[in-house]
């Protein structure tokens, strides 16, 4: 609630008063006194009216994100939303609270909906969208949901809100849109020819499938000639990075199998979906793995601002340049991208890894490489012959999925997990693992010392009958 008192004089006295139970996600603005040295002044005047502004901007935005109660299982159908299921104590909760404000705030003018439910207030809510991981994103439209799993940054949230929101397929009908698609979308996925037919079919299942991951879309060979090379139809192809690749079978797909076809599209997109010097994360990871190619991680470490030391960001620039110029070489068999969490690439080598770093993953046998020179003395051409020698499968291996391997990754990130808890809350670590300790202390002392007492209470029964014998 903002409050101005105008004098006789012209001028302003401001104050803001900011109601802690509907605004306490805002930052706090104390009232202030004018300074009696600037009575009258102008300047102080702008910038008491550019805080308040400032505030007022802040109290507009905060309220974008809708509250929702048990109330939201009666209203769900109506229309579309993207919900956040998250707990007051949950930090990534806290962390994404402002990413959330600006996705918000972005598809206020449109006919979705962005709200977040309490889900240690509303339990049956929660219960209702089998919630069990905080925070959990979902978009809700009428009776389907979508589970959100990919990055939670303000740029991959909106995105998947867009395609999800739309169907599967959306159709191009004027020639000028397909330059609009290229300036936005970085990848995208385009059926050229007549909607109907074996390969439109499967096309269509598989934007179904992976709608939540990419974009699709569908053209008249007309408009397709003016942006792609289009020598026959109908066709499917990617637009990557300023440049266009068709689907190996679209010019003879009439002679394969509908089983071995429909197969193989599914395959071409999960490979395709993806940049070719993408960030990978915990959270997509697992989507590379899928596509069982060899998946080469240039690992640096990134700060709480996003920033990498220049000799790492010297590497990674240095690795991404020698993908893009080898990429035909290497595409077939090899994904490449990047870390900036150095502890997802210790977790594959289940060993401390120092940064920069170059590491490989079969994400077929959960082998891993790690080459042998110094990193920081890499060059392109001794990255090249390192990958051709994993190809060759000259390369030494290190993991697997051996049960010693398995046990010893299982000791592994337990261990890392409990230092990593110990690190950031000694306290709670202590409390969790102590009082369980604690107990069965008790009931192993309690179980040892009862075996000990009866056997003393039997020592002494013994004792008294050969005492009365004699």
């Amino acid at each position: 609630r903002f409050c101005l008192e105008t004098s006789s004089s012209g001028s302003v006295q401001g104050y803001a008063v900011l109601l802690e139970t509907q605004l306490k996600n805002l930052p706090r603005l104390k009232v202030w006194k004018q300074p009696p040295g600037l009575k009258g002044s102008s300047m102080f005047r702008v910038w008491k009216l550019f805080i308040l502004l400032f505030f007022f901007l802040s109290l507009v935005k905060g309220s974008r994100v809708l509250e929702l109660s048990d109330r939201f299982l009666d209203v769900r159908n109506e229309g579309q939303w993207f919900v956040m299921f998250y707990a007051p104590w949950c930090a990534h909760c806290k962390k994404l609270e402002p990413v959330w404000a600006l996705v918000a705030q972005a598809l206020y003018n449109t006919n979705i909906r962005v709200g977040r439910v309490d889900c240690t207030r509303f339990t049956a809510v929660a219960q209702q969208f089998k919630v069990n991981a905080y925070p959990t994103i979902i978009f809700v439209k009428g009776p389907y949901e979508y589970v959100y799993n990919g990055d939670r940054s303000k740029e991959e949230l909106l995105h998947f809100v867009n395609r999800m929101s739309g169907p599967p397929v959306q159709l191009v009908t004027r020639p000028d849109s397909i330059d609009i698609l290229k300036s936005n979308n970085p990848i995208f996925f385009t059926y050229v020819g007549k909607q109907s037919g074996l390969l439109w079919d499967v096309f269509y299942s598989a934007a179904e499938s992976y709608q939540a991951h990419g974009y699709f879309y569908a053209t008249s060979v007309e408009i397709a000639k003016r942006h792609f090379d289009v020598d026959t139809a109908p066709a499917a192809l990617v637009y990557k990075e300023r440049s266009h690749y068709y689907f190996p079978y679209s010019d003879n797909f009439e002679r394969i199998e509908p089983a071995h076809l429909n197969e193989s599209l599914f395959r071409w997109v999960n490979e395709e979906r993806f940049a070719t010097f993408p960030k990978i994360s915990r959270s997509n990871i697992h989507h590379l793995v899928q596509t069982k190619k060899y998946l080469v991680l240039a690992v640096v470490e990134e700060n709480k601002l996003s920033e990498i030391a220049a000799h790492e960001q010297e590497f990674r620039d240095m690795v991404e340049i020698f993908v893009h110029k080898n990429k035909h070489k290497y595409h077939g068999r090899f994904q490449f991208g990047w870390v900036g969490n150095p502890e997802l690439a210790r977790s594959i080598a289940m060993d401390s890894l120092p940064t920069p770093h170059l590491i490989v993953l079969n994400a077929t046998t959960n082998e891993h490489h790690i080459p042998e020179d110094d990193p920081l003395q890499l060059t392109p051409e001794a990255i090249e012959i390192f990958l051709d020698s994993i190809h060759n499968q000259t390369a030494p291996t290190f993991g697997g999925n051996s049960l010693p391997v398995r046990i010893y990754r299982a000791w592994f990130e337990a261990k890392t997990s409990l230092a990593e808890m110990w690190i950031g809350n000694p306290v709670l670590t202590t409390v969790l693992f102590g009082l369980p300790l604690g107990f069965l202390s008790l009931i192993m002392y309690s179980i040892c010392c009862a075996d000990i007492l009866d056997a003393e209470e039997d020592d002494t029964e013994a004792e008294q009958r050969h005492e009365k014998k004699e």
